[in-house]
């Protein structure tokens, strides 16, 4: 046993990954980190960072962890909401004048260019924050203003430009609905993290690093790999067209090593597995080692909370094509997906937990009613190739005890 597990149970995680993942070629490495009651329950390591150089994977190799950044720029965002400095409900044009007559698209109604409507009502911060804001991702590949997104170069993974010309592009391109009244996975924690360093009046990054990284202890964590610290960089990967991987970014070459003129507050933080269980336990307490208060008990109730209007799960009110979570029984809350109905999952687990992953294959879930967290990296792209991340949740429920 251990902390509320049976040990053989948990064994069966690692069998599992190295049969049907690492030996056949679909991960080249993949490590998992268990917690409960504050301690370590399973810890487990395999494959290699980089295969090309023959680099095993180790404790402290460095994951692209892409979304996974969006929980920490929220967090950033109810920091100042807890100061006073900007409420859920303010409209983003309270601090971004450009947006206060954003246009949302009209399908159907022209063959070039845009016809638009006013909005019902204006985006306020909830919308950004839970992701019913009317913006998109130029990947999604689904409608006219994704297109208008590649077009304009805006909410690619990569992204280039600086948040500036980020912010003043999208006023530009109208909205795919009106906000808060559907949800479409999109660039809304980008202008999250803008509007951090707006209100805060300090660069993003800075912010983040005072008040979030530097107190819970994330030395390894940022929008670039530390100088002299490249070598831990792990290669990522995408499916091969006749099985296996192929090399999707060397870590030699990678924009990570270097800071990038584009601050993405949705996907821009390199991590790793222990610095992101230590992000993970100081939301579960609240606290930060040392026991001070990272963020209010309340606060912190609030952001794990089903924010979609109507207390909906997300096929009910999602219009997105991509989506690091798209379950039955699953809301959004003010950063992350959020538990709201269990059984519909079809997976074990509980109600109130919240979780989110990144586009290369990591994924992370915190349990409140467990007292349980799980961080599990690898770099694979995208993160829809295969089932991990729900294997990986029954597995390490099913040794609970």
């Amino acid at each position: 046993m251990s902390e509320g597990f049976d040990a053989a149970r948990l064994d069966r995680i690692v069998t599992f990954l190295d049969a049907k993942y690492i030996a056949p070629g679909r991960l080249v490495g993949a490590q998992v980190a268990v917690t409960r009651h504050g301690e370590t329950a399973y810890a487990a390591t395999l494959g290699l960072a980089d295969r090309e150089r023959g680099v095993p994977l180790a404790d402290d190799t460095i994951f692209r962890i892409y979304s996974m950044t969006k929980p920490l720029t929220s967090l950033a965002f109810m920091m100042l909401v807890e100061e006073g400095k900007v409420a859920l409900d303010d409209p983003v044009h309270r601090f971004i004048p450009a947006w206060r007559d954003l246009r949302v698209f009209a399908a159907g109604t022209r063959t070039t260019g845009f016809a638009t409507t006013p909005t019902a009502a204006p985006m306020r911060m909830v919308d950004l924050l839970r992701h019913t804001s009317g913006l998109t991702y130029g990947f999604q590949n689904r409608t006219n203003v994704d297109a208008a997104y590649r077009q304009a170069n805006i909410g690619e993974i990569e992204k280039a430009g600086d948040l500036d010309g980020f912010i003043a592009g999208l006023a530009k391109i109208p909205l795919e609905f009106s906000p808060g009244t559907a949800w479409n996975y999109s660039v809304s924690t980008d202008v999250i993290g803008y509007l951090v360093g707006t209100i805060a009046g300090e660069p993003f990054e800075q912010f983040l690093r005072r008040r979030i990284l530097d107190p819970v202890g994330m030395v390894d964590t940022g929008f670039s790999v530390r100088a002299g610290q490249g070598h831990r960089l792990a290669a990522c990967y995408a499916p091969a067209a006749g099985g296996g991987t192929d090399l999707q970014d060397d870590p030699a070459t990678s924009s990570f090593l270097a800071p990038p003129s584009f601050v993405s507050g949705g996907g821009g933080l390199v991590s790793t597995t222990a610095d992101y269980v230590r992000f993970a336990k100081a939301m579960l307490s609240g606290t930060v080692p040392g026991g001070e208060r990272l963020i209010g008990r309340k606060t912190l109730d609030l952001m794990t909370a089903n924010h979609l209007p109507g207390g909906v799960d997300l096929p009910a009110l999602s219009k997105s094509l991509f989506s690091e979570a798209a379950y039955d029984g699953v809301g959004f809350g003010l950063g992350f997906a959020t538990t709201t109905d269990p059984h519909k999952t079809l997976m074990p687990g509980s109600r109130g937990d919240y979780f989110w992953g990144g586009a290369a294959s990591t994924f992370f879930w915190i349990d409140p009613a467990e007292d349980l967290t799980c961080v599990f990296m690898t770099q694979l792209l995208p993160s829809s190739t295969y089932p991990v991340r729900r294997e990986l949740r029954t597995l390490v429920y099913s040794a609970l005890t």
